[in-house]
């Protein structure tokens, strides 16, 4: 592990108050923003300059904590070349097992402070995203906060990609409470005291995918509650390379794989896919006839059920999360 870091001074400085003779401190909270990266360089260097952007209104102090998941360690020059002119306090560490659920527990070993925030390599937030999140966290007393993450692509996407919305994810009220099922990474603060109600914050037997769902899961069962704040959004960065028929049908493979690792309802689950496996595959010819948009959209739900039954019987179709 190798720290490149600037001088907090603010950290560990107390703000005192004299008010009718008694002396009151106020000690400013500090946020440790979390980024696991495996091979995305330049989406990395777009991330930390949105980081060094963040307005905090004296609210709280943050730092930055890169863990890179690659053994080739190809995040250290950008983190070396962004520190070399930032004031911003940025920790760089290696997880040398590709595992993403490893790669979080490294970063959460050198986080700092009251909370935690993770967001994603490919993602990049807007200015007041770290402001929002803590203000609502606050304001709603909750244990942890999630925000939506909204897709930006670098070219225009086929139509079939617009029509079917594959990159859009569900958005709520401010306030509103989250269940564990749709609880996810890409966007999320919480109290760093979250960490002490569960034995690990994220179990390797996951691997791949759907080690965060499982973290929400555990939290959420201890008694942890997450709100949402539509304010805080951060925005996907989508290539042309995902905009394509077979990464969408893997990735339903890969995320119907590591369903079954849930201990939450599990024949219940199963039942539900038993039964949607052939409802969706009869379907299909027929929602082909009102566009490609609609049929691959149930096509997915068709691989995401079937890779949960292969699951259940120890088959995995998909190893690896794609990039």
């Amino acid at each position: 592990m190798i720290a490149v870091r600037r001088p907090l001074s603010f950290f560990s400085v107390d703000v005192s108050r004299t008010l009718d003779r008694c002396s009151i401190t106020v000690r400013t909270k500090h946020i440790s923003v979390c980024i696991c990266t495996f091979k995305r360089p330049e989406l990395l260097k777009r991330l930390l300059d949105s980081l060094d952007k963040q307005r905090t209104e004296g609210l709280f102090s943050y730092s930055v904590v890169v863990a890179d998941n690659d053994p080739a360690e190809s995040a250290r020059q950008v983190v070396t070349a962004f520190t070399s002119t930032s004031q911003l306090a940025v920790t760089y560490c290696t997880e040398q097992q590709q595992n993403i659920a490893l790669a979080r527990n490294k970063a959460l070993q050198h986080a700092e402070g009251d909370f935690i925030a993770f967001i994603d390599d490919d993602e990049y937030p807007g200015d007041d995203w770290l402001r929002d999140l803590f203000k609502t966290c606050d304001d709603y007393g909750v244990d942890g906060v999630l925000g939506p993450v909204e897709p930006y692509f670098e070219f225009d996407p086929p139509a079939w990609v617009k029509k079917g919305r594959f990159f859009d994810r569900p958005t709520h009220a401010t306030g509103f409470k989250i269940s564990w099922s749709e609880a996810r990474t890409g966007n999320v603060l919480f109290k760093r005291d979250v960490l002490n109600v569960i034995d690990v914050p994220f179990r390797s037997e996951f691997n791949t995918a759907g080690e965060d769902v499982d973290f929400f899961r555990r939290t959420m069962e201890k008694g942890c509650t997450f709100v949402w704040c539509k304010e805080a959004v951060a925005y996907e960065v989508v290539p042309a390379s995902r905009c394509n028929r077979r990464y969408l049908l893997k990735r339903a493979l890969l995320r119907g794989s590591n369903f079954s690792k849930h201990p939450t309802h599990r024949i219940r689950n199963g039942v539900k896919s038993l039964i949607a496996v052939p409802c969706y595959a009869l379907s299909l010819p027929i929602l082909a006839l009102f566009g490609q948009h609609l049929f691959l959209r149930y096509l997915i739900k068709l691989f995401d059920h079937a890779s949960r039954l292969l699951a259940f019987v120890g088959l995995k179709v998909v190893t690896e999360r794609q990039t």
